[in-house]
């Protein structure tokens, strides 16, 4: 994978990542009723996982 040598590219990649989980965890199941509304936290840990593993796949790699 090609690594993206620009640290501010790599921290809105990462953001990026974090935010389109939580938009599609809070926008994807709609429920007839007022609960269960808002952002649930598995919602918040997998939006965490994605942008750590947006950062990790984004590092750079040795000097060549």
């Amino acid at each position: 994978m090609r690594t993206v040598k620009d640290r501010g590219l790599r921290t809105f990649v990462t953001v990026l990542a974090g935010l389109a989980v939580i938009y599609f965890g809070a926008t994807g199941h709609r429920s007839s009723g007022g609960e269960g509304e808002g952002i649930s936290g598995g919602v918040v840990l997998l939006a965490l996982l994605a942008s750590a593993l947006a950062w990790n796949l984004t590092k750079p790699g040795p000097a060549k």
